[in-house]
């Protein structure tokens, strides 16, 4: 009989990335730096259009409007068409699930039926006390408790 092996679904996950540090970069190429260095974006990913979300967001914090992602979804494939970027990962629900990945790194959050940069702030602040003072300690914590009850079993 063959044994059924269960998928460990992480509670919280961040990937941290170390780049260069940001000279003479245009404004969608910080953001897609910021986005490698969070883990949203894979070194050598052709598939970038959570670039353009956050870009897209960070744009409207400027103005502190919030918007919805039919909004979002014409903007990024604005944003896109004018960049002379490939037309690749603009579907509604491909936005959708961008979106999602950046509420779940607090950096995006949704207020009845509209998206904005977490409450207009910053994003070093909300860096700092979303991410790094709260999000980070709890993964080393739990972390931790692997790497002794490791040492305890070996």
């Amino acid at each position: 009989m063959a044994k059924t092996k269960s998928i460990d679904t992480p509670l919280s996950e961040i990937t941290l990335r170390r780049y260069e540090k940001p000279y003479d970069l245009s404004k969608r190429e910080l953001v897609a730096k910021l986005c490698l260095s969070l883990g949203l974006l894979q070194p050598g990913d052709s598939r970038d259009v959570v670039v353009d979300v956050l870009y897209i967001m960070l744009e409207a914090k400027k103005k502190k409007e919030m918007i919805n992602s039919a909004e979002i979804t014409r903007r990024v494939t604005e944003l896109r068409k004018n960049e002379k970027l490939p037309m690749l990962g603009i579907a509604f629900s491909n936005i959708r699930r961008q979106i999602l990945r950046l509420r779940d790194l607090f950096i995006v959050e949704k207020v009845k039926n509209d998206y904005r940069i977490s409450e207009f702030l910053p994003l070093t602040e909300t860096f700092e006390n979303k991410i790094e003072k709260f999000y980070i300690p709890n993964i080393l914590e739990r972390l931790k408790l692997y790497l002794k009850e490791i040492d305890e079993k070996f």
